[in-house]
């Protein structure tokens, strides 16, 4: 006949071996894991490479302003597991976003991390929404900070009249980007058109026209 204080240890020890079992390593098991970028086999992120390098982690891309001259007014450059190796299984990954005046980052979301910018210099009107389609917008100078909550749609403008940059900072090597637009006018294979029309009210025209209009321009060779 078991005690009381012997079933109680018992149910103790359980529920702490089921906690490990469903939280187990929750982190990387090792000091580095370099991205082998060329290897096939990806498991939830890339297999680690053996001829590691202190190039392997580092970038200076985002040293210097991109143009601007596009669509948006604003260019995007990206230092994630893609272009810094050595961010694989670390978690983290930055960005600088340069704006020219008047310049958009259009709305979009990364489903994979929240973000938090610095304002190198300028002035920009930062915005998202929530699931209850509440709008968070506020006015950020040079020397500001503003979070966007991870999965939220969301958007910058240059109010003024001379460019403007910020760097951006994700808790995920690498934290995607979906925007808001494109994905739904100019996904492959396309949403249907009867859908987009009765989404937004409007005729299927219109919705040819703008999936016209945001359709990636084919280059001239």
């Amino acid at each position: 006949m078991f005690t009381y204080s012997y079933r109680l240890l018992i149910s103790i020890m359980m529920a702490i071996a089921m906690a490990s079992f469903i939280s187990s390593d929750p982190d990387f098991l090792q000091d580095v894991c370099v991205a082998n970028l060329e290897s096939d086999i990806t498991m939830n992120g890339f297999s680690c490479k053996d001829d590691v390098s202190a190039d392997d982690f580092f970038f200076n891309g985002l040293s210097w302003a991109r143009h601007t001259n596009n669509s948006f007014g604003a260019t995007i450059t990206l230092a994630t597991v893609l272009n810094i190796a050595g961010l694989n299984t670390l978690g983290v990954s930055m960005a600088r976003v340069d704006y020219a005046p008047g310049g958009i980052n259009p709305p979009h979301i990364h489903p994979r991390a929240t973000e938090i910018v610095f304002v190198l210099e300028g002035e920009l009107d930062v915005s998202f929404i929530t699931t209850d389609n509440k709008l968070y917008s506020k006015s950020v100078k040079t020397g500001d900070v503003f979070v966007f909550p991870r999965g939220l749609i969301h958007f910058q403008k240059n109010k003024g009249n001379v460019p403007a940059a910020v760097i951006a900072a994700f808790n995920s090597q690498l934290p995607g980007t979906q925007r808001v637009p494109n994905a739904l006018f100019v996904s492959s294979p396309s949403v249907p058109n009867d859908v987009l029309s009765k989404s937004f009210k409007i005729g299927k025209k219109l919705v040819k026209r703008i999936k016209r209009r945001l359709a990636p321009k084919k280059k001239n060779h």
